[in-house]
């Protein structure tokens, strides 16, 4: 399938080594940096869901990386549910910022990458300057929110778990990935044809679609959350960065409530009117948001008349 260097000559795909199995990473900036910054991206997403904040980032001299996820774009694909657990999700991290060698580094997350990224400081996988989460509850709160309105909205989760009706019912629709995520979000002015293409490759690659929901079913089924809880929850030390589209359908505001008291130094940003897909939604105010984060000076906040406008050829 097609890359995101196929349609954005700035950004370079490559495969890296890391834990076992080769990822393709989209990597721009300068490449002999010292300073990382490494974005996850989400379900069903691809790494060019970073495709605004990329050269920002580069602009700022960082070592920018942004691999797709196993299962995702031309990395690698395992074939069984447990090569899907948090535990490999986590080692496929800390491998490609053993790869990158830089002193220092920032993670940067969103949807499923968000999941992985609030473990990954839990846990202290590898050190970390600052952590920039995309609309994913930090997993104790998330405990903590679930309403039954949150339940409601969660009702996908359940359905992934059950074996083959989930591959099935998706090959039945007649829109692929690409129009789910453009269909429920705030600015579909933001997702030219070249991404739509992009998007609806990646969810119909062989296989591709058993890989992505194995995340769930490797987190519910295969019992990760389980093992993960096992272990307790420690306060993140991290300077902490979290980025909250309100109008997201999957995910209430109640479930970011309460993170203070897991993280340490927490900075929280609600975007009113702005989707689950917040940084392709309003990529000048989350760009804004996290250039602040990283120099030290006070996040803005959104102004509600922002227009949500980007040039529809990037």
């Amino acid at each position: 399938m097609i890359s995101t260097s196929d349609i954005n000559e700035d950004i370079q795909s490559e495969l890296v080594s890391t834990n076992g199995i080769r990822l393709e990473v989209d990597k721009c900036g300068d490449q002999k940096s010292d300073k990382l910054a490494i974005l996850l991206h989400g379900f069903p997403e691809h790494a060019v869901s970073w495709r605004f904040q990329m050269p920002m980032l580069a602009e700022m001299g960082f070592k920018v990386w942004a691999p797709n996820l196993r299962g995702y774009g031309n990395s690698a694909m395992p074939p069984l549910m447990g090569d899907y657990s948090l535990e490999n999700l986590m080692a496929d991290v800390g491998g490609l910022i053993d790869a990158a060698k830089c002193e220092e580094v920032t993670l940067i997350a969103h949807d499923w990458g968000a999941v992985v990224a609030w473990y990954f400081a839990i846990r202290k996988i590898r050190p970390l300057k600052r952590l920039i989460i995309c609309n994913v509850p930090h997993p104790a709160a998330m405990q903590g929110g679930l309403t039954w309105q949150q339940l409601r909205k969660s009702w996908y989760i359940f359905f992934f778990q059950i074996p083959g009706l989930p591959e099935w019912a998706t090959s039945r629709r007649r829109q692929g990935m690409g129009d789910l995520i453009r269909d429920t979000c705030a600015a579909p002015q933001n997702f030219s044809a070249d991404i739509m293409r992009l998007y609806n490759e990646n969810g119909r690659r062989p296989g591709g679609i058993t890989a992505m929901i194995n995340y769930y079913r490797a987190l519910v089924r295969g019992g990760g959350g389980r093992r993960q809880r096992d272990l307790g929850t420690p306060i993140i030390e991290t300077p902490t960065l979290m980025l909250w589209g309100e109008d997201d359908l999957a995910l209430t505001k109640e479930t970011t409530y309460g993170t203070e008291n897991w993280v340490r130094d927490f900075t929280i940003r609600y975007l009113p009117r702005i989707s689950h897909w917040v940084q392709q939604d309003a990529p000048n105010e989350v760009n804004a948001m996290i250039r602040a984060f990283i120099e030290g000076d006070d996040v803005p906040t959104m102004a509600w008349e922002s227009k949500l406008e980007i040039d529809l050829d990037q």
